[in-house]
């Protein structure tokens, strides 16, 4: 495993979850909700920022390994799906949603790992509508973390609603293309 900027970046992405997700367990003598909201929505989009740090970093500094490329998709799904289940507990997002997005996120990552062992894996590289639905969920998980109005004229949970059910919408045309991608190969190897 090598130790370099952009892998200890993606470590620390890992190791926010349990911050993230603990936040909304302090007692409302600690913090009141409106300061969960804003310490969560602050984690969320660090960790957002540095997920496009590490990999900028890695490039430039030529750290490239095969390690960060593992871990870096794992510590992006692990986060996004600790966001989602904590959306669901606070009742700011369906869980039909997050099991959407969690879903298409297990289903293509198996689904990766199994065309890359048959020598295929090229061909699943990242598509537009995947990096499309990637925006507007990091968009959207902040809104819906922060929760609270904005001066009354600016309603985070409302954009982050239809921004997240966009991402679903996305997630799934892009689930679509993966598997179009996926299934003449399972045929043919199968």
């Amino acid at each position: 495993m090598p130790f370099n900027l952009p892998n200890v970046l993606t470590w620390m992405r890992i190791l926010a979850i349990p911050l993230f997700v603990g936040i909304f367990y302090f007692p409302p003598s600690w913090l009141s909700q409106s300061d969960q909201n804003l310490i969560a929505t602050i984690i969320f989009t660090g960790a957002a920022i540095t997920d496009w740090l590490d990999g900028y970093l890695a490039r430039v500094l030529n750290q490239t390994s095969a390690f960060g490329a593992f871990l870096d998709p794992v510590a992006d799904k692990l986060m996004v799906a600790a966001a989602l289940i904590v959306l669901v507990y606070l009742s700011r997002l369906d869980a039909l949603i997050a099991f959407i997005i969690i879903g298409r996120e297990i289903t293509i990552s198996a689904l990766r790992e199994w065309m890359a062992q048959i020598g295929k894996g090229k061909s699943m590289a990242v598509s537009f509508l995947g990096k499309l639905k990637t925006a507007s969920q990091m968009i959207a998980i902040p809104l819906l973390l922060y929760h609270d109005k904005i001066n009354e004229s600016f309603d985070p949970q409302k954009i982050g609603t239809w921004l997240i059910y966009l991402a679903a919408i996305l997630t799934l045309w892009s689930m679509g293309y993966y598997l179009k991608v996926a299934i003449p190969q399972a045929l043919k190897h199968g």
